[in-house]
């Protein structure tokens, strides 16, 4: 009880801190667009010297800061809408699947969820587009991993989906989708500073002191969050229990965890390597990785993946629990499997399977690869990893015929030939020394050099069997791919022999014997002879190329990235140059001060000229041009004397008298 209760006030505190995040980003903006308004104001002023350019800079630096920060706030807020790389499942083409999870909510006790989409991740997910903060319902969505859907059983898929439909029974995913899109934007708001700070200097100067109080406030955030969801991870996991049974959903977490590194491997250890060496892809890479699962050289390995999965801790920013904790909970909860045949697979229609295999494909056009059958991929695949070695073979050949002096004929490409030329010479252990130094070690300690050289010539026949068309490869996923020799023959044939004519001097007659009776040429070069993985090759480059030649291990920017960085330039420079090409407009248009002046008096040139009176003419002065007002002959009341307002048709006479100061006219 008490537990619950402190749940409920961190659920509380996060909200609040949440509302105060959109509060304070909100005052930042009005404080950044007063200075903007009082930067301007002040440039128009007919004081100021020059346009406030400490102003200008601020407001430019701090412009991407806080629409990065605005951002966030739009991000939060509203409910995000289904994440690039899904695929939705429609009732009419998935009906076992729409089936086992509406009968799996009937069992929590909630709702089937509005829409299901499948995902390539490991994982499966439920969120609610709730609005105003979570207060009112939205639409309800089941997110579901092909990979976790084609590699479980039935009862730990069912278990699997039973936990995230629990979510829905216990109301958790308002709250979730709210403490997700709240860490979500702060982590964002974080990210558009930094990529801001490191694509202009100028931000860089300011985006200190907003940085570090934003990550505080993500990481307060996120310590209110985490036990609350993990808490409802827990509580999920109950009602999965008691509708699949503890035992099972036990099972289900071990599974997925193995599973998660199994799909890590299968794209970087074989579907990538494969797609770059040959530009082949499958059209449902999830079959191929259901094979992959169900092979039986691997079961001892996933066995294994499973058996340490309770080793692995959580992550720090992880909202589920640590494995080792869900499993002792499940443990002290009484097993009741569920009633009723739950044996029966849950099929998905591989057309999605096609559809959502387009995402794991990075690139465009030749660079995604030529999509395949899977079935017909996995033997590429087969073939792949079994003829790696004869591109370091080939090398090898070429480099002891050169040492020793040979003729080759290197134009005609690698032979069985020219390997068992080189071994009648005498020059096993330099050709067997100068593959190993081109081949990774072996993973077998106790294979030698000459083991090598072995496994190398047995591939070669291979390969020229192959060519022929009377044997195949068959994947093996542990090592390279398993000769299926034409029939009549042992699979383990073709190796002795190969491994009697590397080790013993003068059995290479009787390789050359058993060659020709299978109907190989020993002298036919290997046909599509590829340079091996990793080698140096030539590449053809277009005439006027300039590129410098090697790989790049600078990392790369993708294009949301580069977009982002592009638009926090574009923001920062245009407010710099607006703000800049306003207050000069204003700085230079600004009204002149009215000062104290030199005493200047407006003077009447139709008045007469009166020498009587005080006045002093003008020099130069013609006869009835008409006479002058009245000079003053005593100074102004005021201490300092004000400038004269001029009127049309007057002119200005100093104050003072200069008739001393004009020569006397001699006659």
């Amino acid at each position: 009880m008490i537990a619950a209760a402190i749940a409920a006030a961190r659920a509380v505190l996060a909200l609040v801190l949440l509302v105060v995040f959109y509060a304070l980003v909100a005052l930042l903006v009005l404080v950044w667009l007063a200075f903007l308004v009082l930067g301007l104001w002040a440039a128009g002023e007919p004081e100021s010297t020059a346009p406030p350019t400490s102003v200008i800079l601020a407001c430019a630096a701090f412009a991407p800061i806080l629409a990065g920060m605005v951002w966030a706030v739009v991000r939060t807020a509203r409910p995000a809408g289904p994440p690039e790389g899904t695929v939705w499942v429609s009732r009419r083409r998935a009906p076992a699947l729409w089936a086992a999870v509406e009968e799996l909510a009937e069992g929590v006790g909630t709702a089937p969820p509005d829409a299901i989409r499948l995902t390539t991740e490991v994982n499966a997910s439920v969120t609610e587009d709730a609005s105003f903060l979570g207060l009112v319902p939205g639409r309800r969505t089941l997110y579901l991993g092909l990979p976790l859907a084609v590699g479980l059983p039935p009862a730990e898929l069912r278990a699997v989906l039973a936990h995230e439909l629990g979510h829905f029974s216990r109301r958790h995913s308002r709250f979730g989708a709210l403490a997700h899109r709240g860490s979500a934007g702060l982590a964002a708001a974080c990210e558009a500073i930094r990529s801001a700070a490191a694509a202009n200097d100028l931000v860089r100067m300011y985006a200190g002191g907003p940085l570090l109080l934003l990550r505080g406030y993500t990481r307060v955030f996120r310590w209110l969050t985490r036990p609350v969801r993990r808490r409802q991870e827990l509580e999920a996991d109950r009602e999965a229990a008691r509708v699949a049974g503890a035992r099972t959903v036990a099972d289900a977490l071990r599974s997925a965890s193995a599973l998660e590194q199994g799909w890590l491997e299968f794209i970087a250890g074989f579907l990538t390597p494969v797609r770059r060496a040959e530009g082949r892809v499958p059209d449902d890479p999830f079959r191929a990785f259901a094979h992959l699962v169900e092979a039986p050289e691997l079961r001892e390995p996933f066995a294994a993946l499973r058996a340490r999965a309770a080793e692995r801790p959580a992550d720090r920013d992880d909202p589920h629990p640590d494995l080792a904790t869900r499993l002792s909970r499940l443990a002290r909860l009484p097993d009741r499997p569920a009633e009723g045949d739950i044996a029966e697979p849950i099929e998905v229609p591989s057309g999605y399977a096609v559809e959502l295999a387009r995402t794991l494909y990075p690139g465009r056009g030749a660079s995604r690869g030529t999509t395949m059958p899977w079935r017909d991929w996995l033997g590429l695949l087969a073939e792949h990893r079994a003829t790696r070695l004869l591109g370091p073979l080939a090398e090898a050949v070429r480099t002891v015929e050169k040492a020793e002096g040979i003729a080759g004929e290197p134009h005609r490409g690698l032979t069985i030939q020219r390997v068992l030329r080189l071994l009648d010479s005498g020059q096993r252990m330099p050709l067997a020394r100068a593959l190993g130094s081109r081949v990774p070690p072996p993973d077998e300690p106790g294979r030698g050099p000459l083991g090598l050289l072995a496994e190398a010539l047995y591939v070669l026949i291979g390969a020229q069997l192959v060519a022929r068309g009377s044997a195949h490869w068959t994947m093996n996923w542990t090592g390279p791919g398993t000769l299926v020799p034409p029939e009549g023959i042992a699979p383990e044939t073709i190796r002795d022999w190969a491994d009697t004519a590397v080790r013993l001097p003068g059995e290479t007659q009787r390789l050359g014997l058993y060659v020709a009776a299978l109907g190989v040429d020993e002298r036919a070069p290997l046909p599509g002879e590829r340079a091996p993985d990793g080698a140096k090759g030539t590449e053809k480059r277009p005439a006027g190329d300039s590129r410098p030649s090697g790989i790049s291990i600078a990392p790369g920017v993708d294009a949301p990235a580069q977009r982002r960085i592009s638009g926090i330039r574009v923001l920062a420079l245009t407010v710099l140059l607006g703000m800049t090409a306003v207050s000069w407009l204003l700085w230079a248009n600004r009204g002149e001060r009215t000062y104290p002046g030199t005493g200047w008096q407006p003077v009447n040139p139709t008045s007469t000229y009166d020498p009587a009176a005080g006045g002093a003419g003008l020099p130069g002065e013609l006869p009835g041009a008409g006479g002058y007002s009245d000079w003053p002959t005593t100074a102004p009341s005021l201490p300092l004397p004000t400038a004269p307002i001029w009127t049309p048709g007057t002119l200005l006479r100093p104050s003072f008298d200069i008739e001393s100061l004009v020569p006397r006219h001699t006659p």
